[in-house]
């Protein structure tokens, strides 16, 4: 089973449009793990139907219990993230400021405070429209630990890969350099980067490769609308050769992109574009790549 990971330096690069194509031209090959938890959106092209949903449990919160607690301040004194909150006497607990880290209930007199599982997402198994296995998951708003469940998604989906001898999985990643970022490349066998012609796409691309570097593995890369600023493509092109990076394919601009969006179609399914062909063999290029 190999892994292949689609990343991208900054947002708006096509790179789960990308991704949802290769799932579409992978067919009954490929897992997929939409590992964008913070803005899951690929579920929108593949149309899943959820089979298996589950809370996710990461960190701790400590909680007050005000039947108990004297009130004496000393959670107040040592909390470092100002999430002790003082209203009218009573001490209560901000969720969002409260790290878990549990000296609050260390320091209380009389045992009042306790750290209980935070419940910070959930996570979906389920079956697309063309008949595979996707593991997505949704961050609860404003949690932490997206990294974490970045993780479980990936090893749920790789668990699913082994039990039904599925070669491939095919992960969604987010955008960036961040945590989740980080979590989605551990373990992966190759990495599709994809940027587009502009000054902050060129920038961010050669930042997510420092990143990529760090962990050793062989990466291609996708240049999406390359047509609009060939000044710009063959700078990138230029930065691909110099670190050898596999240049996969150019991808012009071509406004069925959104169209096929629109009608929750990935544009290997849309009839009228000049694209279908070339990720095809862009497809076919990463198996041959990572055999």
């Amino acid at each position: 089973m190999k892994e292949i990971v689609v990343i991208s330096g900054k947002g708006g690069t096509g790179k789960t449009s990308i991704t949802a194509s290769f799932a579409a031209l992978g067919g009954k090959n490929v897992v997929i793990a939409d590992c964008d938890v913070d803005a899951a959106d690929m579920h929108i092209l593949l149309q899943p139907e959820n089979a298996k949903t589950e809370d996710f449990y990461s960190g701790e919160l400590a909680v007050i219990d005000q039947n108990i607690c004297t009130q004496c301040g000393k959670c107040f004194d040592v909390c470092r993230f100002d999430a002790i909150d003082v209203t009218n006497g009573i001490h209560t607990v901000d969720e969002l400021s409260c790290e878990g880290c549990g000296y609050c209930a260390r320091v209380c007199p009389v045992g009042a405070i306790t750290n209980v599982p935070l419940n910070v997402g959930t996570w979906h198994i389920a079956n697309t429209r063309f008949n595979q296995p996707f593991v997505h998951a949704k961050l609860g708003i404003g949690a932490d630990n997206s990294g974490k469940l970045v993780a479980h998604v990936k090893n749920v989906a790789k668990e699913i890969a082994d039990e039904y001898n599925r070669p491939y999985v095919l992960v969604d990643g987010s955008p960036g350099v961040g945590c989740p970022v980080v979590s989605s490349l551990s373990g992966a066998n190759f990495v599709v980067l994809v940027t587009e012609p502009t000054v902050s796409g060129l920038h961010d691309l050669k930042r997510v490769y420092e990143l990529v570097k760090k962990f050793h593995i062989k990466a291609g890369c996708i240049i999406n609308k390359s047509d609009l600023n060939n000044d710009k493509t063959n700078e990138i092109k230029e930065f691909l050769r110099e670190e050898e990076i596999v240049h996969l394919a150019n991808l012009p601009y071509d406004e069925s992109f959104t169209k096929a969006m629109t009608n929750c179609q990935t544009i290997v399914e849309f009839e009228e574009n000049n694209i279908k062909e070339t990720l095809v063999q862009t497809w076919d290029k990463i198996k041959e790549l990572i055999k």
